[in-house]
């Protein structure tokens, strides 16, 4: 049986004169980064959330400009400020390569690529029936 009659609990650690519910005190140079610190976080998880419905592998595609702007337009509303694009190709950087998501150079000329458009010639011979 544990001393003071506590029957069943376990006894509080103590660590260097402090209890384990005690408040844990930062030197100061670290506390004043920490908002920053949580800000970053909270930056992070909201771009995450957004990934569920952007995904970066639409970055890649004709549709990038338009992930991008969603992407963006999430941000916005989650933190009530205006995000650029550099900004949230940042923040994608720190979780993808994004070299990889470039288009090649072969993508862009088959998307440049303009040619007439006719019909074939069997469209115009009538069938004989």
């Amino acid at each position: 049986m544990s001393s003071g009659g506590r029957a069943g609990k376990p006894k509080e650690e103590e660590q260097d004169g402090m209890s384990v519910h005690s408040p844990c005190k930062l030197p100061p140079s670290s506390a004043s980064s920490l908002p920053k610190e949580q800000a970053q976080v909270e930056l992070e998880l909201r771009l995450l959330e957004a990934l569920e419905i952007y995904p970066p592998i639409k970055l890649q595609g004709v549709h990038r400009h338009f992930v991008l702007y969603g992407l963006m337009e999430f941000l916005r509303r989650s933190f009530d400020r205006p995000f650029s694009s550099e900004e949230v190709l940042q923040l994608l950087d720190r979780f993808y390569n994004l070299e990889m998501l470039k288009t090649d150079d072969d993508e862009i000329e088959m998307l440049n690529h303009e040619e007439d458009f006719c019909l074939p010639q069997s469209f115009f011979v009538k069938e004989e029936s």
